[in-house]
């Protein structure tokens, strides 16, 4: 599938590559899946189980069922409800320490992509022992590849927003370096997500805001991505890298999950008790999920690592309860209008989809209106469910545009992805209009 590429975008090449690798994890959704935890895990064999939780999720209905699942399968279960909120570097390592003299043979984790994500890194510096930086994403780590299989890892989401109960990436906050980054490889995919909806029936407006927008760029940023045929044939079939650009598999969870994010996310936000909603939110997570851990995602992201990696002052609406932080689906969408504006041009047909999935009104409109539609439908959006008002609404302003672009420019792996290139100037103007929208 040849996707539309204009401008100055990355070209499909005629001797370049022409597959591409789907490694979907294995899910089961549907309300009271938890309670079915402890025959899951042993299935894959575990009988002495590290659980990973945050402090307020392990005083939550659903993590007691899981909790006695598991023991009533006859599983040792050591907790560990460490879990930090945006996870350190700090923190990652607090987690692999215990992991490490545990003698753990399965990992469960309950909570939101933080948890997860610190469960990815418990288990794989306690499988494969080695400095901290060296499985840390190229230039802020060094990047060598992860070895081989980790324990088997249990992931149960309880926002409706990251996906990493899906992918392979174990994102931390570098707080020596003012940025986020993280750990990428096939192998800490977790070998079942389980996805029980009712994980979510608690959780404030706020938090439902802010992983709700997580879940649509993830899911935009999929869909808009450079073609997978843009990339050089690899070297060998092994040296595909985990994120491979848009392809016909990753569009249809992508396309999906904004449909479903357009659809029920101010709903889910004003109305607490419209359950309907959260659970398409909840599914519409783990679609944007498979779709971006094959695909990729690209600047909205990348910008997103300074704006929380540089900001620990503000208290986000939801997040009262745990320490000033930007939450991750807040620092990735104060990005996004300006992004999508930007990599507009560069795959007109694709933006155009995406706006017409989250709602906009397309009729009449040509492919090079795309972008700013779906800008404009965003921020819509943000607006209905009282997001910040831009970047500036963090406190951030045009003294701190170079320290943003530092961190945003450290992340290559994710700007390769965009479907134009993306230079320091690039990024520059996109902080600047980021700053406020309406």
């Amino acid at each position: 599938m040849d996707r539309d590429m204009h401008g100055n975008a990355y070209p499909i090449l005629p001797d370049g590559e022409e597959g591409f690798i789907v490694e979907a994890a294995r899910m089961k959704f549907g309300p009271g899946m938890l309670a079915e935890l402890g025959g899951d895990a042993l299935s894959l064999g575990m009988t002495r189980v590290a659980l990973f939780t945050d402090p307020r999720v392990a005083a939550t209905a659903p993590f007691g069922i899981a909790l006695e699942s598991l023991k009533r399968s006859g599983i040792e279960v050591v907790v560990f409800d460490r879990c930090r909120v945006e996870p350190t570097s700090a923190s990652f390592l607090d987690a692999a320490d215990f992991a490490r003299d545990g003698g753990f043979d399965g990992y469960v984790s309950i909570g939101g992509g933080s948890v997860i994500d610190t469960a990815k890194a418990a288990n794989l510096y306690a499988t494969h022992p080695a400095d901290f930086l060296a499985y840390v994403n190229k230039p802020l780590g060094e990047g060598i590849p992860v070895p081989g299989p980790v324990k088997p890892h249990i992931a149960c989401p309880t926002t409706c927003g990251t996906g990493s109960e899906t992918t392979g990436v174990a994102i931390f906050d570098h707080v020596e370096k003012q940025v986020k980054t993280g750990i990428s490889s096939r192998f800490l995919r977790p070998s079942l997500a389980v996805v029980d909806p009712r994980t979510i029936d608690s959780l404030p407006p706020g938090a439902i805001a802010a992983t709700g927008f997580d879940v649509l760029t993830h899911a935009i940023e999929s869909h808009t991505a450079r073609p997978f045929r843009s990339r050089p044939k690899p070297e060998s079939p092994t040296a595909r890298p985990p994120y491979q650009g848009a392809n016909p598999w990753s569009d249809i969870g992508s396309l999906q999950a904004i449909r479903l994010g357009g659809q029920w996310l101010e709903r889910a936000v004003n109305d607490p008790d419209c359950l309907e909603a959260r659970d398409a939110l909840m599914f519409a997570a783990t679609l944007a999920g498979l779709a971006f851990g094959n695909a990729g995602v690209h600047i909205p992201h990348a910008m997103s690592y300074s704006v929380a990696g540089m900001n620990h002052s503000f208290t986000a609406t939801g997040y009262e309860t745990v320490e000033p932080m930007v939450p991750h689906g807040i620092s990735v969408v104060l990005n996004a209008p300006a992004a999508f504006r930007f990599t507009g041009p560069a795959a007109p047909e694709a933006h155009l989809r995406a706006a017409e999935a989250l709602g906009a009104d397309v009729r009449g409109a040509a492919p090079a209106d795309g972008g700013e539609l779906l800008a404009t439908r965003l921020i819509g959006m943000m607006r209905a469910t009282g997001l910040p008002n831009g970047l500036s609404a963090l406190g951030y302003g045009e003294a701190d545009i170079p320290g943003l672009v530092r961190g945003a420019a450290a992340q290559q792996r994710l700007l390769t992805i965009a479907p134009r290139p993306v230079s320091e100037d690039d990024l520059r103007g996109l902080y600047a209009d980021a700053m406020r929208y309406w």
